[in-house]
């Protein structure tokens, strides 16, 4: 273990040298705390709607409460969690040291960049606790947001406030990848996680904007009457639907990409072996990346528009599984000619592997025109969405944190707990949301307050929709445990060795842990691959070879 400063060792004020900080990594840990307490916050509104559901009839609230909570639930997970999570948190702590560079491109905008994101996301919760209701859902339907309660416009502007925060940031590493790598690192080099962010900016770069100008017609709609959406005005609303998925479809791959690259690095170091099909991963992120931007209108499969339309965007989405299935076939491929080894960070990538593939054949099956009319609108749909979503992007997410935790804290958590906490989450998620395709393929309506109506047709809606609720509150119960042996890490955990998972990626070889302020009192000379485990001198750089962990030596007293 390292005895020189750390990043987390303030050279001022406490207060001050975290809220003015230009470190890439305090920025990360800011990102960290702030999503945290949105998550919190978005996972009660779920249990809620959950309690809600857990028998027919009204149970906990009225309908227009239950409205209020799933739109509460999906703005907050959508807008404050699941896009921003991966790229503010692990982007900013892990992608300049994974290049070896000393910090972003821009270090005061990547600060500017979190500011705004508060700023969107107390204008968010500000425009619930003030101003009223909000209860359109997260997509901002129109003609209905267009004329329920002026709320919905403090919404509206907290995503447009928050956009900027995910461009700039896009920006900011789209330049530190290209202008700041060290020597040698070159594109081949490149480890896949810095790939998927890298993927995952241009999308942010691209279409970000689109959802910015949306939000701007809907406010010029509300206040000057113009017809844009409404059609009592003369507007159309399928075109909110088009621009709303233009830019929504893309960032279902702001949030998955940089999962995938999580991924990528936990198979590389836990199978202790060289990532199969290293260039295959690497561009089939770009190439997801770019087709991300053609396949919006399979959302729109109901909406009326042309037949051939529908057909187009049900091909381009068969299409786009072909990278995704590149990455899943290379990482099965990666643990078959490796050595696993089931630490929990290992527990959750194959965690995702599980999930993300059910969520990803489900999401083939409803780009099937004739299926897509039976099961839109229904609990598969909603399946489907946290399949992929919570079962890949937050899932990735977990593991991530568990992977970088003793890096960023530079101290060990309790393996015991994290595998017992990674088992309720998997069962818990499971029978939360597998007993909900089982509901949505029976045909029962999403968004539903009540379903007492429906049980004289569909008996099995109540045991189902009583076991989604159970199972959700195991999720909860894993969730907090991860949160509670965190906590305790931080205090009581044991100090981590330089390099406890003996990984290869210049994180964890030229750093000290937790790193220096400055990341690297050298600049590495990258003379291997990302994930080259014949381990030599020259890869550690000489001195610092004595200093890192074997696989078993997992933390130092």
């Amino acid at each position: 273990m390292s005895h020189t400063r750390s990043y987390l060792q303030a050279d001022t004020g406490l207060i001050k040298s975290w809220l003015l900080t230009h470190d890439h990594k305090r920025i990360g840990i800011l990102y960290a705390v702030a999503i945290a307490a949105f998550f919190l916050l978005g996972g009660i509104f779920a249990l809620l709607v959950r309690a809600e559901l857990a028998a027919p009839g009204e149970t906990i609230m009225d309908q227009d409460q239950f409205n209020q909570s799933f739109t509460l639930h999906g703005v907050v997970m959508v807008f404050l969690v699941i896009i921003p999570a991966i790229p503010g948190i692990l982007g900013n702590f892990v992608l300049p040291l994974q290049i070896g560079a000393k910090d972003v491109a821009f270090p005061r905008l990547n600060l500017a960049s979190w500011y705004i994101f508060i700023l969107g996301a107390l204008l968010a919760l500000s425009g619930w606790l003030v101003v009223g209701q909000v209860d359109t859902g997260w997509t901002f339907y129109t003609p209905y947001s267009s004329e329920s309660s002026a709320a919905v416009l403090w919404l509206t502007s907290a995503v447009f406030i928050a956009g900027f925060a995910s461009i700039f940031t896009g920006l900011n590493f789209i330049v530190t990848v290209h202008k700041m790598r060290a020597p040698g690192m070159t594109w081949n080099r490149l480890p896949l996680f810095v790939w998927a962010i890298y993927a995952t900016a241009l999308v942010q770069v691209l279409a970000t904007p689109v959802i910015g100008i949306t939000m701007i017609l809907l406010f010029l709609e509300r206040f000057l009457q113009i017809g844009i959406f409404d059609p009592a005005l003369g507007g159309d609303p399928v075109l909110f639907q088009h621009f709303f998925w233009f830019y929504s479809h893309p960032a279902v791959y702001i949030m998955i990409l940089p999962a995938m690259g999580i991924i990528s690095d936990l198979m590389g170091t836990f199978s202790r072996q060289q990532v199969s099909g290293y260039t295959f991963i690497a561009l089939s992120s770009v190439a997801i990346a770019f087709l991300g931007f053609l396949v919006w209108g399979h959302h729109m499969f109901v909406s009326g528009q042309s037949a051939i339309s529908s057909i187009i965007f049900s091909m381009l989405t068969f299409l786009i599984g072909i990278p995704t299935g590149i990455k899943v076939f290379n990482w099965v491929a990666t643990m078959y000619r490796g050595s696993v080894w089931l630490k929990t960070p290992m527990i959750y990538a194959l965690m995702f592997l599980f999930l993300f593939t059910i969520g990803g054949f489900t999401g083939i099956m409803v780009g099937v025109l004739a299926v897509d009319v039976h099961l839109h609108d229904t609990y598969f749909i909603v399946a489907h969405f946290h399949y992929v979503m919570m079962g890949g992007a937050l899932i990735a997410l977990i593991g991530g944190l568990h992977y970088w935790w003793p890096k960023i804290t530079g101290r060990m958590y309790n393996e015991k707990l994290a595998q017992i906490a990674a088992g309720l989450v998997f069962v818990g998620f499971n029978l939360t949301f597998f007993t909900q395709f089982i509901l949505g393929s029976r045909g029962m309506p999403r968004r539903y307050h009540d379903y007492e109506l429906l049980l004289e047709r569909f008996p099995e809606f109540a045991g189902l929709h009583l076991a989604s609720t159970i199972g959700s509150y195991i999720l909860a119960a894993g969730l907090f445990l991860i949160l509670l042996y965190g906590m305790h890490s931080l205090v009581r955990g044991k100090r981590a060795g330089r390099n406890p998972w003996g990984a290869v990626t210049l994180e964890w070889t030229h750093a000290a842990t937790p790193p220096s302020p400055h990341n690297f009192y050298r600049v590495p000379q990258v003379v291997r691959g990302p994930y080259d485990f014949h381990l030599a001198d020259d890869v550690f750089g000489g001195d610092s070879a004595a200093d890192v962990a074997s696989p078993e030596e997992i933390a130092t007293p």
